[in-house]
């Protein structure tokens, strides 16, 4: 049967997987697809895809989302994109991968990174004075220093984002919200540095970027032919500029008041929040200008990895739980969360550190390493998967403090993304971080905030707050237990107490 009412298709290129998700104007879905990516490990600490298997993922997850809408391709009145950044991908001019790209958490390019800060060049102040080895930047570089011939024969070094753009518009841009993020790019200092690109010897790079820079959900683009025929849908529907996975969750989970503070749970999390003013200085990723509306700050925290590691546990060690849950139709996750929740606060005295791929904020080092300590003969399963759930809301508070310190006021919390299906999860972070957490009904926020800004360039809104009221509903507050407190102000000082304690042996190996 047909749809009533227009849709907004929400295309989100996450790390596991490509989902599509079409949503009506009240912020209902109507139809859902989802298709898994690859992750490849060539080195430790390094993680690359298959560009190709994006889009064979998007081809089957779209037309799922159509049927199970009941939708035809005339319902769609506008397209939405995010995806993971900074994922860099070096192709031709035609947009033909040359390699496998260099997904979002891959350390490799610690060195340039580290190279590049030394140059303390004025632009570096929007991230704090530190490069991370996951933006553009060290990567090109990186790609320059160790596979010459590749970067060579390069027509773009760019990222999902705009590769993904252009596989949908035939068209190339850049989007501003992954620049202003990922690609040290800030208007209030006139852009790029090119003293800078210069001292890196990087100077050829912008050579291989495009030169149209389009604002978050602006642009006139529109699905060409060839991926209209690919995806199920009608040439020419309007395609809004597409940016960051976390940045669109922020929008989908309503947190655009100020005080507001998103977090997008997924492979990693993403700190994110607004703000009239700068704040610069602190241990965050940094303070972006522009990054989601022009004339605003967005100031970004995150941990590198969070669900990631949850998927490490399971695809390693949960065989007894994926084999128990075969048997008894239940998600693998629901048995490990059972058992997790079995287990008291504090995980009777197991701490985990999850740096698994580096410690992104506040303490910037790519070198830092996971780690379990206390282990005993009394502890099992779930132990070990309740601790790393404490782990990932340690570094949570971690991030939080440090913001706080440096003058931000937190007023809501809000938690989205495919690690808030986890109620487990979300009432851990509550406890440890000792404040209410906002559920938005909708668990695929970034879906959700790809079509809120679909649904805006398509004219149904006038701008992003407007829609943030109309399509975003809050289904529930989930309150921090003041039972837990005294077990968890003991597991976050062990927590932060580990670090100090093994980073001299993790930056040996």
């Amino acid at each position: 049967m047909r749809t009533a009412c227009p849709l907004y298709l929400g295309l989100d290129v996450g790390t596991q997987s490509v989902r599509a998700a079409l949503f009506d104007e009240a912020g209902a879905c109507r139809g859902f697809g989802v298709a898994p990516l690859d992750t490849f490990h060539p080195q430790p600490a390094w993680a690359e895809q298959d560009a190709n298997q994006w889009w064979a993922a998007a081809r089957a997850a779209v037309p799922e989302a159509l049927a199970r809408a009941g939708a035809r391709p005339d319902d769609v009145a506008g397209i939405g994109l995010d995806c993971t950044a900074c994922t860099v991908i070096a192709c031709d001019l035609d947009g033909t991968p040359l390699r496998r790209a260099l997904l979002w958490m891959d350390q490799r390019a610690y060195r340039e990174a580290e190279e590049i800060s030394a140059t303390k060049d004025p632009i570096l102040r929007w991230v704090s004075g530190v490069m991370s080895p996951e933006w553009m930047l060290p990567k090109a570089l990186w790609l320059k220093r160790h596979e010459p011939e590749v970067y060579g024969r390069a027509g773009r070094v760019v990222e999902c984002t705009d590769w993904f753009m252009h596989r949908l518009t035939d068209e190339w841009t850049l989007s501003l919200n992954n620049i202003s993020v990922k690609w040290n790019y800030a208007r209030p200092d006139g852009g790029w540095s090119a003293a800078l690109l210069r001292q890196v010897g990087l100077d050829d790079l912008p050579e291989k970027w495009p030169e149209r820079i389009t604002p978050l959900g602006k642009g006139e683009a529109r699905l060409s032919a060839a991926a209209a025929s690919d995806l199920g849908l009608r040439q020419g529907t309007p395609v809004a500029q597409g940016g960051i996975d976390a940045y669109l969750g922020m929008l989908g989970m309503g947190a655009v008041g100020r005080g507001d503070l998103a977090m997008i749970m997924g492979s990693s999390t993403c700190h994110l929040a607004n703000s009239a003013t700068p704040l610069l200085g602190s241990g965050m990723s940094g303070c972006y200008p522009d990054a989601v509306t022009e004339g605003t700050y967005t100031l970004e925290g995150g941990q590198t990895a969070t669900g990631s590691i949850l998927d490490w546990y399971r695809r390693h060690f949960a065989g007894n739980e994926t084999a128990e849950a075969a048997k008894s139709g239940r998600h693998v996750y629901e048995v490990l969360d059972a058992k997790a929740a079995a287990v008291a606060p504090g995980s009777d005295g197991l701490v985990c550190l999850d740096y698994w791929q580096g410690n992104r904020c506040p303490l910037k080092d790519p070198r830092g390493r996971g780690a379990f300590w206390g282990l005993t003969l009394a502890h099992g399963p779930g132990h070990v998967f309740r601790s790393i759930y404490e782990a990932t809301a340690y570094g949570t508070r971690h991030i939080l403090e440090d913001l706080q310190g440096h003058g931000f006021t937190l007023s809501r919390l809000f938690a989205g993304g495919g690690g808030a299906k986890s109620r487990l999860w979300i009432q851990i972070h509550a406890d440890v971080l000792n404040r209410p957490m906002a559920l938005p009904r909708e668990a695929e926020a970034c879906a959700l905030g790809a079509a809120l800004v679909a649904a805006v360039h398509a004219g149904r809104y006038a701008d992003l707050a407007e829609a943030a009221k109309e399509m975003v509903r809050i289904a529930e507050v989930v309150e921090p237990r003041p039972e837990t407190r005294a077990a968890y102000e003991e597991g976050y000082a062990h927590y932060r107490a580990t670090y100090p304690a093994l980073r001299e042996l993790m930056h040996r190996a």
